[in-house]
């Protein structure tokens, strides 16, 4: 039963895609808390609603990036996690926090890495007249966004499109993505070996990829 912790700032529905994998029975797993920076985090509500464990630590609590990220390291070790998620979690995590969850800790960003690191990345996806776009999931490392690829999934950027229909498109393809990467977490086929990502024990040399959908 693979332990997971979540942390949110909005609204929380890649939380609730997980909420759903675990519930149906695609993914053995039990989320031991869901941790937001910001009290009003619908995400936080779907916790409560399954009765998961849920606190707050408002980061504008603290004097810098290290005191936050060192009270929000208490809470999480205290529920004990085998994976941290970051599921739409708005700060920029210091190198003491991702070197103390190294291969635990696990992000989804909108953009097919390494294209687009940073935000607006649907807008820039389509001021470049990119033919696709998409979201990938990825190891947490120091480097922003950079941290190795695990997998990604693929959606087609139309002629008409704005920024508005892309982000729809891809959230939807996230919801399927984050809880399959669990999936192969719990079942052992990730791993993080050797500072990398391995596959069916074998390095993953390439991001997985989702089969894509129909245009």
């Amino acid at each position: 039963m693979l332990k997971i912790v979540v942390l949110i700032s909005g609204s929380g529905s890649n939380l609730q895609a997980i909420i759903d994998a675990i519930s149906n029975g695609l993914l053995k797993a039990e989320i031991r808390g869901v941790l937001s920076n910001r009290a009003d985090a619908y995400g936080l509500e779907r916790a409560r609603q399954m009765q998961i464990p849920v606190a707050t630590i408002a980061h504008t609590d603290f004097a810098d990036r290290e005191y936050f990220d060192a009270a929000m390291m208490q809470v999480i070790d205290d529920w004990a996690p085998d994976v941290v998620v970051l599921a739409g979690f708005m700060r920029i995590l210091t190198r003491t926090f991702v070197t103390h969850y190294q291969g635990r800790l696990l992000n989804i960003h909108p953009s097919l890495l390494p294209k687009y690191k940073g935000l607006h990345t649907h807008r820039r996806a389509l001021e470049a007249g990119d033919s696709e776009h998409g979201c990938s999931v990825h190891f947490v490392t120091a480097e922003l966004d950079g941290g190795p690829v695990i997998a990604q999934a693929v959606v087609p950027v139309h002629e008409n499109d704005t920024e508005a229909l892309l982000t729809e498109r891809v959230h939807s393809r996230e919801h399927q993505l984050y809880p399959q990467v669990l999936v192969w977490l719990a079942e052992g086929r990730l791993q993080w070996q050797a500072g990398g990502a391995f596959f069916d024990n074998a390095p993953l040399h390439k991001p997985q990829r989702l089969p894509d959908l129909p245009n």
